[in-house]
């Protein structure tokens, strides 16, 4: 078709309501913006391409969200205390302050672990999910 080539003809389907739901859940995993393009590709015999999800990848990555989001409150509270210790400049607060980065801190350690622990699980899992697409 060329550049110029307008669409002006209409193919017109009736389909019935668990045939549009099927339709619509097969489009749905496309990477085609609107239901006109896909249906001219199944059509006309064109490549569709499919995206397929892996269940490990989405839990992997809610995981790691999660891990983020406390980590980042953790971080927020360590940036608010410490810069309560340098606007306190040895009063007594300080003490109070040093010893809430020590809560802090004692927080912060484990959460760490966990995600280096994590992040060295899910680097095995894709390796030997690589090692087994290769074989």
């Amino acid at each position: 078709m060329s550049e110029q080539e307008n669409r002006s003809k209409w193919l017109k389907i009736r389909l019935k309501p668990s045939e549009e739901e099927a339709l619509s859940k097969l489009f749905k995993k496309t990477t085609f913006q609107n239901l006109s393009e896909y249906g001219r590709a199944m059509i006309l015999g064109k490549p569709v391409t499919v995206l397929i999800r892996d269940k490990a990848m989405d839990d992997m990555l809610e995981e790691l969200l999660v891990l983020r989001r406390e980590l980042s409150a953790i971080g927020n509270n360590l940036n608010q205390a410490v810069r309560n210790i340098n606007a306190a400049h040895g009063n007594a607060d300080t003490r109070m302050y040093m010893s809430l980065l020590g809560i802090i801190n004692a927080k912060l350690e484990p959460a760490i672990r966990e995600i280096k622990q994590r992040t060295a699980d899910y680097a095995e899992l894709w390796s030997q999910k690589l090692k087994a697409g290769k074989a």
